[in-house]
């Protein structure tokens, strides 16, 4: 007698019923953060956003599409999640702040072997005060189980961000000149980059949970701090008629993300102007790390860079104080031609 054994998805490793629960969870948090653009809750096939933006004489959709990286396999190691969705919403949101606009709305892909609620909750959960944070909207997204894909206890993260600019309010460089003052915010610690080399070099010689007396921190701790927004800081900023761009400083470091709205004339950084957070000099001395490559794969302490004239550089600096900011001047804008500091 043939046995017939019965296979299900569930079998196969796939929880639908726990997914479902999840987005009821999801449900619920993001309706928190809509605004009155948003014209349907999560749950339909797509995202419905009114698309009539009062008070624009041209609007413009600015998007952007991320993930946060290998700094994941820290929040893995902690078990710390709640921390990694805003990093994601950070990071959209200041890639399409620095081009003028500000965020409408926000959808995430969520993607694991087996779905584990608690870590996914955590993770909703910072999408959910980040949203709240910028005034953007957590619109929708995906959450996609896959047995055998991902290694247990493990996630990805991607999210698609989409905001609104005045055509004649667009922030691209386009106004740049020789002799602009390079204005910086600091960093709150490596954001979502670099975490590759960072986690080769520092978890060789100490544990996720060490604490390290430079950093007068847990290690795992200071790895997760979050990419903090500028959102707040460019909006003080933006409408200046001496402010001519923005670089949110990402994968490529200073030079290499400042460069992309200088459309040609160079970066001189003095790159002793401010002082490096100690987490950054922790890598470079453990893993002895050639400088140029410490310059090319982290922020170094500057997650933001105002483009500003010279002329206007100290009313800004006074706005973005006043604000609550902490800037300082790191070099200016060279001429077509001449060689960046070192």
């Amino acid at each position: 007698m043939e046995i017939i054994v019965v296979q299900t998805y569930r079998d196969a490793g796939v929880d639908i019923a726990a997914g479902e629960k999840l987005v009821q969870h999801i449900k619920e948090s993001a309706r928190t953060t809509f605004s009155k653009g948003v014209l349907r809750g999560i749950g339909l096939f797509g995202a419905f956003f009114d698309a009539r933006f009062k008070g624009y004489d041209h609007p413009v959709l600015v998007s952007s599409v991320d993930g946060v990286g290998t700094k994941l396999k820290v929040a893995f190691m902690m078990d710390s999640h709640g921390t990694v969705g805003q990093d994601l919403v950070n990071h959209c949101v200041n890639d399409i702040a620095v081009c003028g606009a500000v965020p409408l709305f926000f959808m995430d892909y969520f993607a694991t072997g087996k779905l584990k609620p608690g870590a996914a909750v955590d993770v909703v959960g910072g999408f959910v005060k980040a949203c709240r944070e910028n005034d953007c909207a957590l619109i929708g997204g995906e959450t996609a189980e896959m047995p055998g894909f991902y290694r247990e206890n493990e996630y990805d993260l991607a999210g698609t961000i989409v905001g609104v600019v005045e055509k004649r309010d667009i922030i691209d460089g386009s106004k740049v000149l020789p002799g602009d003052a390079l204005i910086a915010l600091p960093s709150t610690g490596l954001h979502t980059n670099g975490y590759s080399l960072a986690r080769r070099v520092l978890f060789e010689r100490h544990e996720v949970d060490d604490f390290i007396d430079e950093l007068d921190a847990r290690l795992g701790d200071a790895l997760l701090a979050v990419h903090r927004s500028y959102l707040r800081a460019i909006r003080t900023v933006s409408n200046h008629p001496g402010l001519h761009a923005f670089s949110h400083v990402t994968g490529g470091g200073l030079v290499g993300n400042t460069s992309r709205v200088l459309h040609g004339l160079p970066a001189k950084v003095d790159w002793q102007s401010w002082e490096r957070p100690p987490i950054f000099a922790l890598i470079q001395k453990e893993g002895n790390v050639p400088e140029d490559d410490m310059r090319r794969t982290f922020n170094l302490g500057v997650g933001l860079v105002a483009v500003a004239s010279k002329k206007s550089a100290d009313t800004i600096i006074r706005k973005l104080r006043r604000a609550g900011e902490k800037p300082f001047v790191i070099g200016e804008v060279g001429k077509r031609g001449s060689r960046t500091k070192s």
